[in-house]
């Protein structure tokens, strides 16, 4: 057996560049989301035309406002308990 030593301590300064990067991540992929449900909703693709258009994009406006509002303060909530391991 091999015996390895120990990782080294993650570093606070990138772990915190990390977390920044993911938090923005999700906020833009939520804007793109709201943008493609109204899209949706104005009837702009061949494949959804009428009333499930209209459903379909009200589904992606709210998925994408959860994604843009709810996640990224979940996700510092996440990262406020839980130290860099």
């Amino acid at each position: 057996m091999t015996d390895l030593p120990p990782p080294p301590p993650p570093n606070p300064e990138s772990v915190a560049r990390q977390r920044h990067f993911a938090i923005g991540l999700f906020r833009l992929s939520g804007a793109f989301i709201v943008m493609f449900g109204f899209l949706a909703i104005m009837q702009r693709f061949s494949w959804v035309q009428g009333d499930k258009a209209k459903a379909f994009g009200a589904i992606m406006v709210v998925t994408g406002l959860f994604q843009f509002i709810i996640v990224p303060r979940l996700l510092l909530a996440l990262f406020r308990q839980r130290p860099p391991q």
